[in-house]
């Protein structure tokens, strides 16, 4: 599991898993931070949830935001005596599987938002201040996770092929994770107590429901409904929104 930064700058943060062995996806969630380590347990623990059991090791970077995931890990797997096969800590050169995956989505998707984003940023339409950060979100983040869950649903359903000197198994990705011993493989998925998986969530923090901040969201709805605006349903929509909301927005905050 990793963060991926390139829409940080907009305000926008990345985080997403992948399965080492059939690289099918397991998660890819837009919101707010990515560094967050409750936030990240909240999307390991709905995993967990989802898939009645947890891996028999995750890899992650050596940072602060994936602490809590270790501690849940190795709790899930009571492996206290032997933490390293629960949980492995290694740079982004060793977490290979998502690092090589990032290009994939920069370019099925976050090339496309960067190049608006950076627009934006080039014509003076955005600042990086906290007001700037907050409106991209209201106009674009449901956007980009509808995007980047089109982007998942479509990768872990297509078709790797084979390749010469290839250490990985062919095939689609969801099927080989779905069942693995078609190829041969073990399907290392820990079954979990539901009461361990409760016990975990009381460490968590949920994706909030709202995409940015309480008071400029408030604030943006009341603009759109005053105006007459519906909610964007494409990139040209969420544009031409967020130059009508910007001027406005600002100018209430600053009176």
């Amino acid at each position: 599991m990793d963060g991926y930064d390139k829409l940080k700058p907009y305000g926008i943060c990345i985080h997403g898993c992948i399965d080492g062995f059939s690289r099918n996806i397991i998660w890819l969630e837009a919101s707010s931070s990515n560094n967050n380590p409750r936030l990240i347990a909240g999307y390991f623990i709905h995993a967990v949830s989802d898939l009645h059991g947890c891996p028999k090791t995750v890899r992650a970077d050596l940072g602060t935001e994936n602490g809590t995931v270790r501690q849940m890990q190795v709790f899930l797997r009571d492996a206290e005596e032997n933490e390293n096969d629960a949980f492995l800590y290694g740079t982004s050169r060793c977490n290979q599987r998502i690092e090589s995956w990032w290009g994939i989505l920069r370019k099925e998707s976050a090339q496309f938002w960067m190049d608006i984003f950076e627009k934006f940023k080039d014509d003076g339409y955005y600042s990086g201040d906290f007001l700037d950060q907050h409106l991209i979100r209201f106009c674009f983040l449901n956007m980009i996770q509808s995007e980047l869950n089109t982007v998942a649903e479509t990768w872990n359903g297509h078709r790797i092929r084979k390749t010469k000197n290839q250490r990985t198994p062919s095939g689609r990705p969801f099927v080989l994770y779905s069942l693995p011993e078609l190829c041969g493989a073990n399907n290392y998925l820990h079954s979990i107590e539901e009461m361990k998986i409760e016990v975990c969530k009381t460490e968590c923090m949920l994706k909030p429901e709202i995409p940015c901040d309480e008071d400029v969201y408030n604030l943006c709805c009341l603009e759109m409904e005053e105006n007459g605006w519906d909610n964007p349903v494409n990139p040209e929509d969420a544009i031409e929104l967020y130059f009508f909301l910007r001027p406005i927005i600002r100018e209430l905050v600053a009176e």
